[in-house]
């Protein structure tokens, strides 16, 4: 006999099974089952002789039609049959008990109050066999809802499942994700089981699925098992741990996703679309900075804010963290119109009377007097800056205009207007720079914290480190070189970076405005410095390929102006705590006394200036003293300097 196959199911007629069961056509399928488990516990009764002998024919004619009516007074009533059956769940469990219960209450009533049982025997239907039949329905009602929605799920719905899957946790997280996969009919997939970390969870199983140790899933496992892909569900799981599951399990183009935290899961519920790809900010080194977001909303609170730079990956980042609060009126300015568009598509869900999208460019002192005299906004965060190395390296009065000027422009509106604050946002590459682009950002910085001193308003900087996943930052870098089939390009093995995420850096700008009394530079703790070509082999490990056998890493040597060791503080600066551990302030030594002078000769407009990029460079060396230039064409002025 031809064994029947599931899997070779007719697509169409899987695509009608895929569709609801008609209710009216569960509760005739309830009535069939229970009638049937009647029959049978009074066939049961009859062969082991027990209770009133009563023909079966009699059983049939006489006692079956109440039993039926019964049971279809306590299914409607209860609504037993209303569930989707292959969704069923404990609430649909505990319908079809309540239904049978009152099957059982209402028979026993008919049993007590209208039948004369010792007159007439072929009424009668004996106290033990109710309770058999109400416990016998009750157990084939439920598991053949739980069948039929194992057999939808394996057979139906995961005829050609594309994934098979594993769940690294088996708490309460892992439980969740299971049950959020195994409901969602668009994700094909299969879970094989759980890993945990638990000895005491091990051998144990979930559902059915068997929670398996860290060491049992190795390589052959995972061939055997064909398992496609690992999904983190433990939600405190340390950043070394993390580590070392990439490490183990970087195999054969094995995908690696992480369940994000509680926080965030949709309406109080996890979503299948919300496990992301492991990314490299998940492997950091530290635990991610949490700030005080009360100060913060206290700070907002009914403010006109102004963010410029808003398009880009900070600026755009502070506006989405800002709509979160109770303000009077965000204007988001920037002078890249695709990239604002983006932005005001990403938060068209916040009230248009509260935004205000602005095309706009922070050196056009017109355009930014009259932005400043219709909005007069309280708070100013200063995102607007041209940030690569090596671009800003061979354009420096590009670097000037827009890092120098357009801070000092936006600074002295902010004064003239009298903002409340005015949050600089700068980088470690102002820390003793060694490229035109720090040495501008360091200009920037000693000129809003002397600014301080003359004005009502409060100026304070934020800096920190790279930010990972940045425009232009290493890691889109590695993503498109990978995509590309590699190599993956680093400048050398030794470079090394302080790196923090995107809401890190802009929760450190909000708390700057909610702390920053005036004249602060505010330092984030960023731990250790990360090997750039340590990020790389994790990029890769991530991807589910191989160093050096898939992808391999190329050193193509320093770019113009880029130095191997990034620092957080100049030198001569000194640092006080805050309240926040992993915040401190930097004590800013004052400038020279002709710092103002040398500032407006920098941004004067004169165009020869363009025409003399020498000449610019010259005059940031005589405003950062400390700026000493590195594998660039402007060494020689260092060079030339040490001779005079």
């Amino acid at each position: 006999m031809k064994k029947y196959d599931f899997k070779s199911l007719d697509l169409n007629l899987r695509k009608k099974l895929r569709n609801e069961v008609p209710r009216w056509l569960v509760l005739l399928i309830d009535l069939y089952i229970s009638s049937n488990t009647f029959l049978l516990v009074c066939i049961i009764f009859k062969f082991l002789e027990i209770g009133p002998k009563v023909r079966f024919f009699q059983v049939c004619i006489y006692q079956l039609p109440i039993v039926f009516l019964c049971l279809l007074v306590a299914f409607v009533l209860t609504g037993s049959y209303k569930g989707i059956i292959r969704h069923t769940g404990f609430h649909d469990m505990s319908k079809v008990l309540l239904a049978n219960l009152t099957y059982l209450l209402l028979i026993s009533l008919i049993f007590w109050l209208f039948l004369d049982f010792e007159v007439d025997a072929v009424f009668y239907f004996g106290k033990a066999i109710l309770l058999v039949h109400f416990l016998l329905n009750t157990i084939a009602m439920i598991f053949l809802r739980i069948f039929y929605k194992n057999i939808y799920s394996k057979y139906i719905v995961g005829g050609n499942l594309q994934r098979k899957v594993m769940i690294y946790g088996a708490g309460d997280a892992g439980v969740i994700t299971y049950d959020a996969l195994r409901k969602d009919e668009r994700n094909k997939v299969s879970i094989v089981g759980f890993i945990d970390d638990n000895p005491k969870k091990v051998g144990k199983r979930i559902d059915g699925l068997r929670i398996y140790s860290p060491e049992r899933i190795d390589e052959d496992f995972i061939h055997k098992h064909e398992i496609s892909e690992i999904i983190i569900s433990a939600q405190r799981i340390s950043a070394t741990r993390l580590n070392e599951i990439v490490e183990k399990y970087s195999v054969d183009k094995i995908s690696l996703k992480i369940v994000p935290p509680i926080s965030d899961w949709l309406e109080g519920g996890l979503k299948p679309q919300q496990i992301k790809p492991l990314k490299i900010e998940d492997l950091l080194g530290r635990k991610p900075i949490v700030l005080n977001n009360e100060e913060v909303a206290l700070e907002i609170q009914d403010k006109v804010i102004l963010v410029t730079g808003a398009a880009g990956s900070i600026g755009s980042e502070i506006a989405r963290q800002l709509v979160n609060y109770s303000f009077k009126k965000l204007i988001l300015l920037d002078q890249a119109e695709s990239a604002l568009y983006d932005l005001q598509q990403t938060l068209a869900k916040s009230p248009e009377q509260l935004c205000e999208y602005v095309i706009g460019n922070v050196k056009n002192e017109k355009r930014m007097r009259e932005l400043m005299e219709v909005h007069r906004p309280d708070i100013i965060f200063h995102s607007a800056a041209y940030k690569h190395v090596p671009l800003m390296e061979i354009n420096p009065y590009e670097s000037v205009m827009t890092n120098v000027k357009g801070t000092k422009l936006m600074a002295d509106l902010a004064a003239e207007f009298q903002a409340e604050k005015f949050v600089l946002i700068s980088t470690d590459k102002a820390v003793n720079p060694t490229n035109v682009m720090g040495a501008t950002k360091r200009v920037a910085e000693l000129y809003v914290t002397h600014l301080n001193k003359q004005s009502k308003t409060s100026f304070v900087v934020t800096r920190f480190g790279n930010v990972l996943g940045s425009n232009g930052s290493v890691v889109p870098i590695f993503k498109r070189q990978i995509e590309e089939g590699g190599p993956l390009t680093v400048t050398h093995p030794e470079i090394t970076r302080f790196f923090m995420t995107i809401p890190e850096a802009c929760q450190l700008v909000l708390e700057a405005a909610a702390m920053g009394k005036g004249g602060e530079v505010f330092v984030f703790d960023m731990g250790k410095a990360v090997k750039i070509v340590d990020l790389a082999k994790k990029a890769i490990r991530l991807s589910g390929l191989h160093y050096p056998n898939d992808i391999d890493i190329k050193f193509i040597g320093l770019r113009p102006g880029e130095k191997i060791y990034e620092e957080l503080l100049a030198d001569g600066e000194k640092v006080i705590p805050t309240h926040h551990p992993k915040i401190m302030i930097a004590k800013v030594a004052d400038p020279d006394e002709r710092f103002n002078e040398w500032v407006e000769m920098l941004v004067s407009d004169d165009a020869a200036a363009l025409e003399a990029p020498r000449q610019l460079v010259v005059q940031l060396k005589k405003l950062v003293p400390e700026y000493i230039s590195e594998n660039s064409i402007f060494c020689s002025i260092d060079q030339r300097s040490e001779t005079d």
